[in-house]
């Protein structure tokens, strides 16, 4: 049986999915048709119901839980891992004095509407509400260039921004932290409800094979992760990948599932998602 897969080129994720899809454990019968994209790009597949496993953001999986559930392994979640807000050095006292400001106009490039990142900004700063999406990627270049006055960054930029003469303002995991005692959740990995419960369980247990080979043989997709790593050096992949995979990316367990929950209960109350019945996880 052939499913689609859907994953980001980030080294967390191909760091994770390596194994299962080049045949280094045993896939049980399926076989994986997989895409790679950004996360905002999955989040809007997601939302069309495009694949039938996908990576996704948590803010968006609010919008398309009754098509998909969360599956216990691939997720991540993690303490001091975060997104950041970063500003241009030169500017950054400015910038605070505007941040105490209700009516404040300063423009924030964010990597895209249904991130957790930008969930994250809502709850934290619910005054910056002119944004701009972007590729996250992108995101440095246009503060440099003083085309936005704020950025949200995630992924391998969390290791690159101060490099470029950049700021941070506030890392809004250690803000979510401090709220709530609980780990950050930033992405899981959803599974199309239509699928049967056993292939649904069969892919849960196959990710999470494929996790545990990642981590027991941790070089060998070293070729596979540069590939799609672009000119990030491997220093810097390791860093990626120690930092968004960890025991929630093998299984959530109690605590990972509270995190979520908690999330999503904070998400419901501020308005910032709708409230919905379905039950997360698979």
């Amino acid at each position: 049986m052939k499913l689609t897969l859907g994953f980001s080129p980030c080294p967390n994720d191909t760091f994770i999915f390596d194994a299962l899809i080049h045949g280094k454990i045993d896939t049980e019968g399926l076989t994986f048709d997989v895409s790679f994209d950004d996360v905002e790009t999955l989040n809007q597949k997601a939302m069309n119901g495009e694949l039938d496993i996908t990576k996704l953001s948590f803010h968006a999986f609010a919008y398309v839980v009754e098509k998909y559930a969360l599956l216990n392994s691939g997720s991540a979640l993690g303490f001091g891992v975060g997104p950041l807000l970063i500003c241009k050095k030169e500017n950054f006292e400015r910038i605070n004095q505007q941040l105490k400001t209700e009516n404040c106009q300063l423009k924030t490039g964010i990597p895209g509407k249904y991130t957790t990142a930008n969930f994250l900004l809502g709850v934290a700063y619910p005054q910056l509400i002119n944004k701009k999406e972007m590729v996250f990627s992108e995101i440095e270049n246009a503060l440099l260039n003083e085309e936005i006055d704020l950025g949200l960054i995630i992924h391998e930029n969390r290791f690159t921004y101060q490099d470029k003469g950049l700021h941070k303002v506030v890392d809004l995991g250690n803000y979510w932290e401090q709220l709530t005692g609980c780990a950050i959740p930033l992405g899981g990995i959803v599974i199309n409800r239509n699928l049967s419960l056993e292939i649904q369980q069969k892919v849960n247990r196959l990710i999470r094979k494929s996790v545990e080979y990642a981590f027991a043989n941790p070089k060998s997709g070293i070729d596979f992760i540069r590939q799609h790593a672009q000119e990030m050096d491997e220093a810097v992949m390791y860093k990626h990948i120690e930092l968004y995979v960890n025991k929630y990316s093998i299984d959530l367990g109690e605590e990972g599932k509270k995190a979520i929950d908690t999330l999503f209960e904070k998400a419901v109350k501020n308005e910032i998602i709708p409230a919905f019945k379905q039950n997360l996880y698979v």
